[in-house]
């Protein structure tokens, strides 16, 4: 068995424990993904595994984060680009990998779990600010309006590919997607600009 040293994570118990959550859910899928199970193959102790992860969704949710790679957040050159790069990349990512099986799995867990929706709550938060930075660079260059909240244009960026993600419809083509970014930019368009 590895070594913890108490609540501050050791950097290698961690990273073996991510590798072994990765392998398991590779191998056995959502269904089959346990703590007992990431312990028996990271040669880890369940009590180390729930001091850094207090639940099953919260490791979970790492292992998305790391999985999730190569999302564009775009360049700035406009906010009608970015949001499109953005869709388009995060769809992608959620067709082309594990990821999209992984989030669906813990947005499904969150709806009869609480632990598991605070973990989700918590991620949100996080992701939410990073997608906000998309309308905050539009509102810096003066392309949208200074009183848009860019938390509001996350989510809308955000449920946009949800609805997506939990239909089944991550094949979205780019002029649709393309669309759709014009539609919300329009909408958030300065006075002056519109």
């Amino acid at each position: 068995m590895r070594r913890s040293i108490g609540a501050k994570r050791n950097p290698e118990s961690a990273e073996a424990i991510l590798e072994a959550a990765e392998a398991v859910l590779l191998e056995q899928g959502y269904a089959g993904f346990s703590i007992e199970a990431v312990a028996r193959r990271a040669r880890a102790g369940k009590p180390t595994i729930y001091r850094w992860w207090p639940s099953k969704a919260a490791l979970l949710l790492d292992v998305y984060h790391r999985q999730k790679r190569d999302v564009d957040f775009g360049s700035g050159i406009s906010l009608e680009d970015d949001m499109f790069r953005f869709v388009r990349s995060l769809l992608r990512q959620w067709r082309e990998t594990p990821t999209g099986d992984i989030f669906r799995s813990l947005v499904a867990e969150a709806q009869s779990d609480e632990t598991a929706a605070q973990a989700l709550a918590g991620y949100m938060r996080e992701r939410r600010a990073q997608t906000g930075q998309i309308a905050e660079r539009a509102k810096a260059s003066g392309e949208i309006h200074p009183d848009v909240d860019p938390a509001m244009v996350a989510d809308m960026l955000s449920g946009y590919a949800w609805i997506h993600l939990l239909t089944g419809r991550l094949d979205e083509d780019d002029e649709t997607i393309r669309s759709v970014a014009t539609i919300i930019a329009r909408g958030l368009a300065s006075a002056d600009r519109k």
